[in-house]
């Protein structure tokens, strides 16, 4: 078969995928597919095939049996029954009913843990965190301008900019700037709603440098946290104090006061500050961008904590032989820790590790390192911070297995 595009299949859906993409098989090859459900039968276009290739890719242009769990998509300009090239991406999961996308989640995530972890991990439930429809959400927006001046997002997996009346996920004044923007330059707008409610445009037109940074700041519970504009934050209102409660949870009862505890990849300073909630206080919060190790420092002058600017895997390198930790909480980026960082951590000897993941892929892999090293994930939560969309979060606490000692 050709890659033309112009190829056509009647597929049966089976599983799905890591991604957002679901999974048919056509003549034995694996065929990941867009905008389709498990247990429906669709038409799909070939986008990416070819006798050479060891999987290819399809859209759904007609679903042909549909699923119970199908319903209109959340975003309009995201409908099945649009062609494929102008559909907005960003909502991947929004034509299934909320309820059986957290089920399909908890699939991938078991998945995951089963082919990269290692037998005996059970996912948890995927927990909603308000009882919205998951509309509304987006506290951060990116949108895309191209030469002629259209703005929108661009279509999934492409740089085609697909013009939108509607925001359905992002917050209603998030939305109603992005439907304001005009007359810009071919390039990427940010649009950002931080704990104060209103909205900054940051724009990096090609070939322009950005203007500088403008502090904002966003609030867990009496936590104020200050941090640059288009700095990383959670995007869902209700993420960072959803992540600090299980963080926090899984942490009762195992921070030694007297002991040093380790925030890795510790952004502006969140977990630091719940590790000093819990007791601690002595802790090290380890961040690579340097203006966020900085907010940082700002954000937990009441506490005992040293920020360091530095890349996890060499921080942990040079550390002196014999360095202990009380506890370690680590929130790595979407590739996850690696072997590297794994076994730095567990060289440090700790009380207990609290991973919190973006990733569930990543997760179970440095889940199999952590086990082949003599720890175990006994507790597990996820929860769905962004609706419609194939992400979530995973918070895993690790203890020593069974017969092992500090």
């Amino acid at each position: 078969m050709s890659s033309s595009g112009d190829d056509l299949l009647d597929l049966d859906i089976t599983g799905i995928a890591h991604g957002g993409t679901v999974i048919a098989r056509h003549e034995g090859r694996v065929v990941f597919v867009s905008d389709a459900i498990p247990g429906e039968r669709v038409r799909a276009r070939v986008t990416e095939g070819g006798d050479t290739r060891r999987f290819w890719r399809a859209d759904t242009v007609e679903v042909l049996e549909a699923s119970p769990h199908r319903q209109a998509h959340v975003w309009p300009e995201a409908e099945v029954t649009r062609d494929p090239s102008e559909r907005a991406g960003g909502a991947d999961l929004g034509h299934i009913r909320l309820d059986h996308q957290r089920a399909l989640k908890r699939r991938v995530l078991q998945e995951a843990l089963d082919k990269f972890a290692g037998a005996g991990i059970q996912a948890p439930e995927v927990e909603g965190v308000d009882d919205s429809d998951g509309t509304g959400w987006r506290t951060r927006v990116t949108l895309h301008v191209d030469d002629d001046g259209r703005v929108g997002p661009f279509a999934p997996r492409s740089h085609r900019v697909v013009e939108v009346s509607s925001h359905p996920l992002a917050r209603p004044a998030v939305a109603d700037a992005a439907l304001r923007l005009t007359g810009r330059r071919a390039g990427r707008v940010e649009l950002v709603e931080p704990g104060d409610g209103r909205v900054r445009t940051l724009t990096r037109a090609d070939g322009r440098r950005r203007p500088a940074p403008e502090t904002v700041f966003e609030r867990v519970g009496e936590r104020e946290f200050r941090l640059d504009a288009g700095g990383f934050w959670q995007v869902h209102p209700l993420a960072a104090t959803t992540l600090d409660a299980a963080v926090r949870d899984a942490l009762a009862g195992r921070v030694d006061p007297e002991a040093t505890h380790f925030d890795l990849y510790g952004g502006v300073g969140l977990f630091a500050s719940t590790l000093a909630e819990q007791g601690a206080t002595d802790i090290v919060t380890v961040e690579s961008d340097r203006r966020a190790t900085e907010y940082a420092a700002q954000n937990l002058a009441r506490y005992d904590v040293q920020a360091v600017t530095a890349r996890v895997d060499r921080f942990l390198q040079a550390l002196p032989d014999g360095t202990r930790a009380g506890a370690v909480v680590l929130d790595p980026p979407r590739a996850g820790a690696g072997r590297d960082v794994v076994e730095g951590v567990v060289g440090l000897d700790p009380e207990a590790i609290v991973y919190v993941a973006c990733d569930p892929v990543a997760l179970a892999r440095d889940l199999g390192t952590f086990r082949e090293l003599g720890w175990e994930a006994p507790q597990l939560r996820a929860f769905d911070l962004f609706p419609h969309t194939h992400h979530f979060e995973t918070v895993a606490l690790l203890s020593r297995e069974r017969g092992t000692s500090r």
